[in-house]
């Protein structure tokens, strides 16, 4: 065996090792004092894109075939790709645009910017520049919202398929408030999405989420099509948005006056479920989180588009004492960064507000496992379990001068990634890995 420090991009059946401290969970730390699984000196091993072998570098390193090379990481943390559960591809482009809330910043900004992906070429360009940018940032699975044409979703795929990663995506349905460039019909949506559907859903590591953008933009017509699809397609995934403004809830209440609540909408029409990803809510009562969590629906948690938009913060106490499924998302282009390093640092300051303390390790759980059991996907990522999909990054402790300084002060790993998510950004990703390939690596120019 010998040390290597260039690509290890394997073939099929190759063997490949690396060598590094090695993070990863397997239950929530804020409720399993065992649930962190720490290597200060580990090894991961991989084989035709999977997880072979995970644990101590000297209890494994006799295992290996004197053939295998060992990518050398050490100094560096190893640990799952970043997971983020709430996304829009199409924002890209207009992340870091100014309005005074939630709706007003639809209006003005992202409906006009969508208009354009009925653009194929430039459907596929915008989508190139997402998933180099997650990639970049560490993340190597998202659940996306394309635009409501299917051509934004082929093109999404098209890209996610080339680069072999874990993506869920779904074409927009919107039949009403919104613009008439953007508006399709309930009948012609569902056939778009259900075509979609058959076309991508686990085609090789892409899978389809049904996806009504939120109850404002659907008519009921739409909603039942849509709740009609999720039980068709029950392995199919479904997002949209719930209680993430005060205006917008009061909105859905007007449109939908025989609802209990927001959520309600959604649960009249089948469509709380496993599988089922729910953007933002902060505005959701007590019976909402108890109907969250009896249908093993999950949240996805969106701290700086919250903060952006000023839509509220989102109550991490009251979702726990419910059991809810939650993880944590970036929401681009409302939220203001593609870095989940970033994202968990917004997080904090929200569960601080709201007088809960978040600490580091749960914020890593969140970003990784935690969002893969959201997504019913534990055992496939996020997570160094043996036979899990290989997809992991390489973080470098030293990327900047102050985390290098910060690090190397640190006595404890909660301190220690604790600091990465208050410091880190983009440049704390040394190296992303798709299963077992190489994706994205930092020139050491950008330290």
């Amino acid at each position: 065996m010998h040390s290597a420090v260039g690509n290890t991009n394997a073939g099929k059946n190759v063997t490949q090792a690396y060598r590094a401290s090695i993070l990863y969970f397997t239950n929530d730390p804020a409720f399993d004092s065992q649930a962190t699984v720490w290597h200060e000196d580990g090894v991961l091993i991989a084989c035709d894109g999977k997880v072979q072998a995970v644990g101590a570098y000297a209890q494994l390193k006799n295992t290996l075939a004197e053939d295998v090379v060992i990518q050398d990481y050490r100094g560096k943390l190893l640990m799952p790709g970043f997971i983020d559960t709430h996304l829009h591809y199409p924002q890209t482009d207009m992340i870091a645009s100014p309005a005074d809330g939630l709706l007003p910043w639809l209006d003005k900004y992202t409906f006009p910017t969508e208009r354009q992906f009925s653009d194929a070429q430039h459907a596929q360009e915008v989508a190139r520049f997402f998933l180099d940018e997650l990639l970049r940032c560490g993340t190597t699975s998202a659940m996306v919202y394309c635009s409501v044409h299917p051509e934004s979703v082929d093109a999404f795929f098209t890209e996610s398929a080339a680069r072999n990663l874990r993506m869920v995506a779904g074409k927009v349905m919107m039949d009403r408030n919104c613009p008439e460039f953007l508006q399709d019909s309930a009948e012609q949506s569902a056939r778009d999405s259900e075509a979609l559907i058959n076309k991508w859903h686990k085609n090789g590591r892409q899978l389809y989420a049904i996806t009504p953008r939120f109850a404002a933009t659907s008519t009921d017509a739409q909603l039942k099509l849509a709740g009609e699809l999720a039980r068709t397609y029950p392995d199919t995934y479904l997002q949209t948005h719930v209680a993430e403004n005060v205006d917008e809830v009061a909105w859905i209440k007007s449109l939908f006056p025989k609802a209990r609540s927001y959520l309600d909408v959604y649960d009249y029409y089948g469509m709380l479920r496993p599988r089922s990803m729910y953007g933002h809510c902060i505005w959701l009562d007590e019976f909402d989180r108890s109907r969250m969590a009896q249908t093993q629906s999950a949240i996805a948690i969106c701290p700086t588009s919250n903060l952006f938009l000023g839509s509220g913060l989102f109550n991490f106490d009251y979702a726990d004492a419910q059991q809810v499924l939650m993880s944590l998302a970036s929401d681009v282009g409302a939220g203001t960064s593609f870095c989940m390093l970033k994202t968990m640092n917004e997080a904090y300051k929200v569960a601080r507000l709201g007088g809960t303390h978040l600490s580091a390790l749960r914020m890593f759980y969140l970003a990784t496992l935690g969002a893969a059991r959201c997504m019913q996907l534990e055992g496939v990522i996020g997570s160094f379990e043996i036979g899990a999909e290989a997809d992991f990054i390489v973080l470098d402790l030293q990327a900047t001068p102050l985390l290098a300084r910060r690090t190397a002060c640190t006595t404890s790993l909660e301190e220690l990634l604790f600091v990465l998510a208050m410091l880190g950004d983009d440049r704390a990703i040394w190296a992303t890995y798709a299963a077992g390939c190489l994706v994205h690596t930092r020139v050491s120019s950008d330290s």
